[in-house]
Order: C-alpha cells, then sequence, then structure tokens
C-alpha cells in the first residue's frame, strides 16, 4: 500500500508523503475526522468538515487539498477509515494514488 517502518511500539507509521482533501457532498458533519487530527480537519459554519493549510486556514474551495505532517500522518489515516460519511481522501504526495478514503485500493 505505502512505504512505512515499524516504531518502537509496534505501530506501523507511513513515511510516504501525503496529501488529503474532504468531499463535502458525502460528509455527515460526524467529527470523527476533526477529533483525530485538528490540527488538519474542522467544522464551518455549514456544518461541514475541510481541511487546514500549513498555517491553520481553512480551505473552503471545492476538492482543496492539505499537506498531512509526518506526526499526524497515522491519525489522517485512521480519521479516513473511521469516516461515517467515506468522504476523506489521502493521497499519496509522489504519484497521487489514493491510499485512504473510497477510492483506494485494499
Amino acid at each position: 500500500m505505502f512505504a512505512a517502518f515499524t516504531g518502537r511500539f509496534g505501530v506501523s507509521v507511513p513515511t510516504d508523503e501525503l496529501s488529503v482533501w474532504v468531499d463535502q457532498d458525502l460528509c455527515t458533519g460526524d467529527g470523527l475526522c476533526v477529533q483525530y487530527a485538528p490540527e488538519i480537519f474542522e467544522f464551518d459554519v455549514d456544518g461541514l468538515a475541510y481541511v487546514k493549510d500549513g498555517g491553520g486556514t481553512l480551505q473552503l474551495t471545492t476538492g482543496s487539498r492539505a499537506e498531512v505532517p509526518a506526526g499526524l500522518r497515522l491519525e489522517v489515516l485512521d480519521a479516513a477509515r473511521e469516516c461515517p460519511g467515506d468522504c476523506i481522501h489521502v493521497l499519496r504526495a509522489a504519484d497521487g494514488r489514493e491510499v485512504a478514503g473510497p477510492d483506494a485500493e485494499d
């Protein structure tokens, strides 16, 4: 799926650079993503989740992507896997392949 190393507690940590975006047409406003990674995801006044850029600015343009800092990769991947709306797309930066989300290959 993607390159990873195993940390000292046996947790597999992805080493690939990742980006993420949210499909607001599918977002249920459940909030798991905001709980997993509030540095990356935030609700707007419409009750839907959006990504934030590296400076913390909410990206309201449809399809806006945010880079995922190395220290938040597991949280963002978990958010995508647990999202009830199946609306979070996590892409490998090197080739744009979706590694988590509705279009990811198992």
